[in-house]
């Protein structure tokens, strides 16, 4: 069983900053992406910005040029530094595994969210 943890959500004036982490540990063979998903009340999950093994990285077009994702791979963490938070930007955060898991299948895992709320 694979299992993800996020922390470092909370409450930030517009224009402020916040760094998200996210800890994996389990069953894991390999790692094909590492990344954040968002949703908002009454909106659907969005994608905001993914890490793949090798570390590309690709972002919502809302947040590129604000929000860096990184990876550190002997912990198996991955972290979203998010500058310049607009209230847009508040939504419950996700952590998303894509990987290999001991028998080889792929899985997918989700965290349980962590909040950001961007006052105006």
């Amino acid at each position: 069983q694979v299992q993800l943890v996020e922390s470092g959500g909370g409450l930030v004036q517009a224009g402020g900053s916040l760094r998200l982490s996210c800890a994996a540990s389990g069953s894991i063979l390999s790692i094909n992406s590492m990344g954040w998903y968002r949703q908002a009340p009454g909106k659907q999950r969005e994608l905001v910005a993914v890490i793949t093994g090798g570390g590309s990285t690709s972002y919502a077009d809302s947040v590129k040029g604000r929000f860096t994702i990184s990876r550190d791979n002997a912990k198996i963490m991955v972290y979203l530094q998010m500058n310049s938070l607009k209230p847009e930007d508040t939504a419950n955060y996700y952590c998303n595994l894509d990987f290999r898991g001991r028998l080889g299948s792929r899985s997918y895992s989700w965290g349980q969210g962590t909040q950001v709320t961007v006052s105006s």
